[in-house]
């Protein structure tokens, strides 16, 4: 099965053969499926959103199906164990979701109901990590790196295929892969090849979860996606000086808008990262590498 067939499984069945009804070129490349309750269902392909074949808008008790399947619970219980507005099921694929929040003392507890869906597809597409990693193991010498792009830029894909190839290329790698999009573990077992000398550690906050790989499994690489918290620098920091390398990912479209927001300068002040990587699509070779000031 396909990484859109996964995702497109997440459907209610009419849905969902309307999404079987696109052309290959672009079931093969989707990125997003889309529902907006009241509005067309739409597919995420190069950037661009495109209706999905026949005329019917999305309609909420689809949105509310679509969560019941996506989670195998009731719509109630599901929302009612959402935090951050999003779900990783099955195969790393993430379900974004949008509708009324209730929050107690600034605190999202849950949302009431659905105006809209996102379902992520999570692909791997192995290869993409070939110069990079070349590059941060020349001459001997591992390198740590930040992956650079805006959202949706393949930060997460390419951390995936570093971190397989870096794996089996003799290097211990810890993973404090929190919302399972990298590795998606499932009983025990990846459903993304991250390589043979890779261990998981899943769901867990990363400051706490990169903690516990530093002790616990003796890594030579510790990796993690989407830095956005403080606690999750003071870790990285802690791990950077007892000698892994690492690999982390962040959005920003060039150094320059990184080194904008004070979380990342205080990042490269301290230099936990010897290079960046910039993911640009739009460009041959898409990935690009600069190294930071030591």
């Amino acid at each position: 099965m396909s990484a859109f067939e996964e995702a497109a499984a997440l459907l209610p069945p009419a849905l969902r053969r309307r999404a079987e009804e696109l052309p290959e070129p672009v079931r093969m490349g989707a990125e997003e499926i889309r529902l907006r309750a009241g509005r067309l269902p739409t597919v995420v392909f190069e950037g661009e959103e495109r209706p999905l074949p026949g005329g019917a808008p999305v309609t909420a008790r689809e949105l509310e199906l679509t969560v019941e399947i996506a989670t195998q619970a009731s719509t109630h219980a599901a929302l009612d164990r959402v935090r951050q507005g999003y779900f990783t099921v099955r195969g790393g694929h993430r379900l974004g979701l949008c509708g009324t929040v209730r929050a107690e003392e600034g605190e999202v507890r849950t949302l009431r109901t659905l105006s809209s869906l996102n379902i992520r597809v999570a692909r791997a597409v192995p290869g993409c990590g070939t110069e990079a990693a070349r590059a941060l193991t020349e001459g001997g010498r591992l390198r740590s790196a930040i992956l650079l792009a805006p959202p949706g830029g393949g930060k997460t894909t390419l951390l995936r295929d570093l971190i397989r190839l870096l794996s089996d290329g003799g290097y211990r790698v810890g993973l404090a892969d929190e919302r399972g999009e990298v590795a998606a573990l499932w009983n025990g077992m990846p459903q993304f090849d991250v390589g043979a000398r890779t261990d998981v550690l899943d769901g867990c906050p990363k400051a706490r979860g990169l903690m516990m790989l530093l002790r616990g499994i003796t890594p030579q690489i510790l990796a993690c996606d989407e830095i956005t918290d403080p606690a999750d620098w003071a870790a990285l920091e802690q791990c950077a000086n007892c000698g892994a390398a690492l690999l982390a990912t962040a959005h920003a479209g060039s150094l320059e808008d990184l080194s904008r927001r004070p979380l990342y300068r205080d990042m490269l002040a301290r230099r936990l990262f010897d290079c960046a990587v910039y993911i640009d699509r739009t460009r041959t070779p898409a990935c690009r590498m600069e190294a930071l000031p030591c």
